[in-house]
Formats: C-alpha cells, sequence, structure tokens
C-alpha cells in the first residue's frame, strides 16, 4: 500500500476534516484514553450531585431516629389508640409509620373533625414541648426524593472510574493532568466513598428502629410518611386554634369542655391512659398495626363519652 494514503486515496487528496479523523484514529490506545478524559471531566459535576443527596439521607435519618419529641408524639398516638379499643382486644406494643395517615381518615360522625384534630388538641394543653416535634426532623423532603439505590450505584461507578485513571496513569506517568487530578480528588472520592457507607448504615437503622424493613421501604415511601404527618398535623392544629377562636372558651373542643382542672396538673395523660385499658398488654401474635385499632374502635360518640372522663 502507497503511504499517506486513505481507502485508496491519498492522504493529501482528503478534506480537512478526514485527515484530522485519520490521524485521531491512529492514536494509541484511544477508548481508554477517551474514557479516561471524559470521566475526568464529569467528576466534579458527579460529585456535586451525589455529595447533597447522600447529606439529605444521613441528616433525615438520624434527626428522625434521636428526635426525644416526635418519640412523644408517637407514644400518644399509641396510647389512645389502645385506650380507645381496650375493650374490644387486646392492646399492641406499636403500630406501623403508613397508619399515621388514618388518623387524618378517622372523623366525627358530622364529619367536621378528625381523631387527629383530638390528639393535637390533647398534646397542645398537655405536652406542649411535643408540639415542635418537626424542628428536630431535617431534610425529610430532599431525602424522600433520593434512590438510594441509584446513588450508591454511582458512587461505585465513580470509584471503578477512578482506578481506571490510575492505571491510565500507570501507563502515562507523564501525564500532568491525571497527576493532578489523581492528587486533588483521590480523598475527596474517599470521603464520598464512606458517606455513601454511612448513608446505607443509618438508613438501615432508622428504618428498623420503627419496626420496618429497609430492603422493602425505599426513602421514597419511608420519609413521605413523615412529611405527609407533619403537614397534617400543622393543619389540625391551625384549625383547633380557628375553632377555638370561634368558641366562647379556649378550653372546648369538638362540642365538649376540657376541664384542665379536673386533674391534678402533674397527671400524666399516657400513664393515666394505660393505666385505663382493660385488657393486658399483647406482645405476642400480633403485628401492631393501628388501622386494626382505629378501624375496630368503638364509635365516635362512644370513645369520646369515655375520654372526657380524663378531663
Amino acid at each position: 500500500m502507497e503511504p499517506n494514503r486513505c481507502e485508496g486515496r491519498p492522504l493529501g487528496e482528503l478534506s480537512e476534516e478526514d485527515r484530522f479523523m485519520v490521524r485521531f484514529s491512529k492514536i494509541p490506545r484511544l477508548p481508554q484514553r477517551i474514557s479516561t478524559l471524559t470521566f475526568v471531566g464529569n467528576f466534579p459535576e458527579n460529585v456535586q450531585l451525589i455529595q447533597p443527596q447522600l447529606n439529605a439521607i444521613i441528616a433525615a435519618s438520624m434527626s428522625i431516629k434521636s428526635s426525644g419529641k416526635l418519640k412523644k408524639i408517637l407514644e400518644i398516638i399509641l396510647a389512645f389508640g389502645n385506650y380507645m379499643n381496650s375493650s374490644k382486644r387486646g392492646a399492641a406494643y406499636g403500630f406501623r409509620l403508613q397508619s399515621l395517615d388514618l388518623l387524618s381518615d378517622t372523623k366525627s360522625t358530622d364529619r367536621k373533625q378528625t381523631l387527629l384534630h383530638f390528639i393535637v388538641g390533647i398534646i397542645q394543653e398537655k405536652y406542649p414541648d411535643a408540639r415542635s416535634f418537626f424542628t428536630e426532623l431535617h431534610f425529610l423532603d430532599k431525602a424522600a426524593l433520593v434512590s438510594l439505590d441509584s446513588i450508591l450505584q454511582d458512587v461505585r461507578a465513580l470509584q471503578s472510574g477512578m482506578e481506571a485513571t490510575r492505571r491510565e496513569f500507570s501507563v502515562e506517568k507523564e501525564n500532568p493532568v491525571l497527576q493532578m487530578f489523581l492528587s486533588s480528588n483521590a480523598e475527596l472520592l474517599h470521603s464520598l466513598i464512606s458517606d455513601g457507607r454511612t448513608a446505607q448504615d443509618v438508613y438501615d437503622s432508622a428504618v428498623e428502629y420503627f419496626g420496618e424493613s429497609s430492603k422493602a421501604t425505599p426513602p421514597s415511601v419511608f420519609f413521605p410518611v413523615f412529611v405527609r404527618f407533619i403537614r397534617a398535623y400543622k393543619q389540625a392544629e391551625q384549625e383547633n386554634e380557628q375553632r377555638a377562636r370561634q368558641q366562647s372558651s379556649f378550653k372546648r373542643f369538638w362540642s365538649f369542655q376540657v376541664c384542665v382542672t379536673s386533674k391534678p396538673p402533674q397527671m400524666d395523660l399516657i400513664a393515666e391512659l394505660k393505666r385505663r385499658q382493660v385488657s393486658p398488654l399483647v406482645r405476642e401474635g400480633k403485628d401492631g398495626a393501628i388501622e386494626d385499632i382505629i378501624t375496630g374502635t368503638r364509635p365516635w360518640r362512644s370513645w369520646r363519652r369515655s375520654l372526657k372522663s380524663l378531663f
């Protein structure tokens, strides 16, 4: 074959673009170099996309598990559910988080108030320190949008890309671009990998702490439960305050009067609810689903009268 020919034509007869492609194709180890350059160019943007999502998972998971006020709110809900239904079945030791949505679905006979309205009112009166429980929960909205499996897969892809870049640098030791990139970003990737492990661990711990399976409950399912509950709680609180302003006394909820002075100020409502349970606590053979408690409760007016005796 004659020199400087391409497909039978002399190289000089080719267009400038074609000559460039011919020379470009003769670069040794072209696929590896292109892959490395692409990884190096996209690395900063990929880190900027991944890091905030890992941070959101970590912050949301840790805040949910460590919030003392949230624990108090859930304890109050469980105590009320068990008290309302203790005459018909054994008390449950817990409930599924998804059951929090049912608090807004259980309505009075006139359908103007819900069980959540009543619980919120009791919290306002008896446990005011727990009212701001949502201030202890952070980045729930952002964490709910994260696909943890996909993010961790992206982290592994960055790790593989960095290893390929190191191999490329071992061949081209005089390449200053690769040398600077590796020296500047190796520690950053190590930190990102560590955050990925932390995000997985704290998320698993938070989900399992609330009795759920982390494998079957992704962040897009777990965190929105709390987001919806916070939104419903705030709305019920606002509606209670609106209703109270319209009534003759701030002590009235849903057409019956809450007489705070009828019990000693130091009375622990949760302890009183537990004391009044008819059935013993059942810890075996139940999944603790509060929907069984709520949907199986006595009629609204009936348990409303029984609750009135507590105040």
